[in-house]
């Protein structure tokens, strides 16, 4: 059975979410867009050299944890796009707070043994916690330096990537040891996806609600803190890149010309090189396959930027090549 179709029908099956069908409904309605972030226990598992049916419980933690945290990140974010106007805020915070009990039921019911259950739920759970202090960061600060947005990036985005990653390990019967070693390529990952989406959805047009103020990706950031010479006329801009499509491109060109798209890149290319010098002491039954969900996040970059003539990008792009 395909396997997102296996994971609605165990979703279905969970206690007390068989007898609600408008979770059951959301769930589904995710799972019909197939996330590709759902399958990366499938992939850790088979890197390690694991049974991949033993996998699917840690793909539907993942997939519930997914949903959950999304609803609550748009409610806190405002997100006019979320869940929530639909339905409410109070059902979302219900349906959020249910889904974070499935993830964790999901590895309960699992045919795991107890040692490596028990680490499976160590690491969801320490992965809620995570991100939901992360989120509070998000929404009570004002990002103002570089240091404080990987403070909050690195609460609120790594440890999902983390947990997925270890989980996948863990259900491929992987070593305590190798478990927390392929975490960390998660939580890398992590990063390395919220930079590739501060990017994209700085880049995006119409301009995405990463313009709004209270918001802070790297690029923004960079193009606000920096010293260039469009700084000022940056910071003219930002308010209006929501309902002025002129002033939207204006302030893109500023992101590509004051280095601050190079920037984020160039940063993306240096956790490249963490995880290939983490990945060179594995012992891995197929290393390729991890390898490979890190060379699609950076291979754009790569084609990108093969005549570039920006000297922290050269510079990270050679040292990826040697």
């Amino acid at each position: 059975m395909e396997i997102y179709s296996r994971i609605m029908d165990e979703f279905a099956a969970i206690l007390h979410v068989k007898e609600w069908q408008e979770m059951q409904a959301l769930f589904h309605r995710v799972a019909s867009n197939r996330p590709s972030h759902w399958l990366l226990p499938v992939k850790v598992c088979e890197a390690v050299g694991g049974d991949q049916e033993n996998v699917i419980p840690a793909v539907l933690a993942v997939a519930c944890s997914h949903i959950g945290i999304i609803l609550v990140d748009d409610m806190l974010d405002e997100d006019p796009r979320g869940e929530h106007i639909k339905i409410g805020e109070g059902t979302a915070a219900n349906m959020a707070s249910a889904l974070q009990s499935a993830a964790l039921t999901a590895i309960t019911n699992s045919k795991l043994g107890s040692e490596a259950k028990l680490l499976a739920m160590e690491s969801v759970n320490e992965m809620f916690l995570a991100t939901t202090i992360g989120q509070h960061w998000d929404v009570n600060s004002i990002v103002t330096d570089e240091d404080l947005y990987w403070k909050i990036a690195s609460a609120k985005s790594s440890p999902f990537f983390g947990a997925a990653f270890q989980i996948g390990a863990v259900a491929g019967g992987a070593t305590v040891e190798l478990s927390l070693q392929i975490k960390e390529l998660g939580r890398l990952y992590g990063e390395m996806i919220q930079l590739h989406d501060d990017v994209n959805d700085t880049l995006a047009v119409p301009a995405s609600p990463d313009w709004d103020e209270g918001r802070s990706p790297l690029t923004i950031l960079f193009a606000q803190l920096v010293d260039h010479p469009l700084r000022h006329r940056f910071k003219e801009l930002r308010p209006q890149v929501r309902s002025n499509s002129q002033a939207l491109e204006e302030a893109q060109d500023i992101l590509i010309h004051s280095g601050a798209v190079s920037y984020c890149l160039y940063q993306l290319l240096k956790r490249y090189d963490f995880v290939k010098g983490i990945l060179s002491t594995l012992t891995l039954e197929k290393p390729d396959v991890l390898a490979d969900i890190f060379e699609h996040v950076v291979r754009p970059v790569f084609s990108l930027f093969q005549e570039v003539d920006d000297p922290m990008i050269a510079a990270a792009l050679q040292g990826n090549r040697e």
